[in-house]
């Protein structure tokens, strides 16, 4: 357990972990919480199943909407994100295919549009143009996270989309240089979708440089005392290791308070200490807080405030 975090010395904080932990209110109340203490934040949704319209009771878009004093939330969604993407690809091919073969390129860039791992690469890539748009607007951003397994791929991402655009623009210079030869006595002509990809790979660069820096980005596993939560943070903490991604602390939610009535609470209280316990033990090197269950469901903005009251001794 740890008295001070340090989160406001951040710049970005991606927060996940296992479905139905409590990621949308572990990230809300913070931001509350940072806002509360004069941060400028922007916190994000990325997880299909959104949380945070209800939470704030207002009406979130794909921008920034302020929903409190210097607090700002934008739910992203994943779908509509691939289908912007692949226009997006569609526009950038104008001119550049000839009017016989468009149709058919069409069609190959929207079998592209279903296919694994298509849904995280546009999500990554909107990120990508928030991350460098927003982070001199805001002190704080903070990314609620889809379930672990969907994070992680997206945060691999810069380095995997790293090295499939070198490859890209290795086989498109080298194309380029044929085309040179033949049809233009070997002066270079400008090339469009060139200078697109090496923009787009210098954004990933940059981003990349980001999120792997541990004194502006780092990530928060949220977890409950239970067995499921507990193994799958396990295998998020050593996968984010993995790639370079610092973890910053480890957030037991839902912990049941001291003093609890009756048998069947009791034995539950007793069968946490187990599992807290183990989350101690796994995760020694990192710091961890708790959050107790309260006795409403977590569903306002009042809930969260409360919330973030606790946080605010973490910060």
């Amino acid at each position: 357990m740890v008295k001070n975090l340090k989160l406001l010395n951040k710049k970005i904080i991606f927060v996940g972990g296992k479905g139905g932990v409590g990621k949308s209110t572990t990230a809300s109340s913070l931001a509350l919480a940072a806002s509360k203490l004069n941060k400028k934040v922007l916190l994000i949704s990325t997880d299909p199943a959104h949380n945070l319209s209800d939470l704030f009771q207002a009406k979130l878009r794909n921008e920034p909407i302020q929903v409190a004093n210097r607090l700002s939330v934008m739910e992203i969604n994943p779908e509509k994100e691939n289908e912007r993407y692949i226009a997006q690809v569609k526009k950038n091919l104008e001119g550049q295919v000839k009017a016989t073969m468009i149709q058919e390129v069409h069609r190959l860039i929207d079998m592209a549009k279903t296919s694994p791992g298509a849904d995280e690469a546009a999500l990554f890539d909107r990120l990508t143009t928030i991350v460098l748009e927003e982070l001199e607007r805001f002190d704080l951003i903070i990314f609620d996270t889809a379930p672990t397994g969907h994070t992680l791929r997206l945060v691999s991402l810069p380095e995997i989309m790293g090295i499939w655009l070198d490859g890209m623009l290795d086989r498109r210079r080298k194309t380029n240089e044929q085309h040179h030869q033949l049809l233009n006595d070997g002066e270079p002509v400008e090339d469009p979708i060139y200078q697109t990809l090496q923009k787009r790979r210098e954004n990933f660069r940059l981003v990349r440089e980001i999120m792997l820096e541990p004194a502006v980005t780092g990530f928060l596993f949220v977890v409950n005392p239970e067995r499921l939560p507990i193994e799958e943070a396990d295998r998020g903490v050593t996968a984010l290791k993995q790639h370079a991604i610092p973890v910053l602390g480890i957030v037991v939610n839902k912990v049941l308070p001291d003093k609890v009535d009756g048998d069947f609470f009791q034995k539950r209280k007793e069968q946490q200490k187990v599992y807290l316990s183990d989350i101690e033990r796994r995760f020694e090197a990192i710091p961890s807080l708790r959050i107790s269950l309260l006795e409403e469901d977590v569903s306002d903005i009042t809930h969260l405030k409360a919330i973030a009251n606790v946080w605010r001794k973490y910060l």
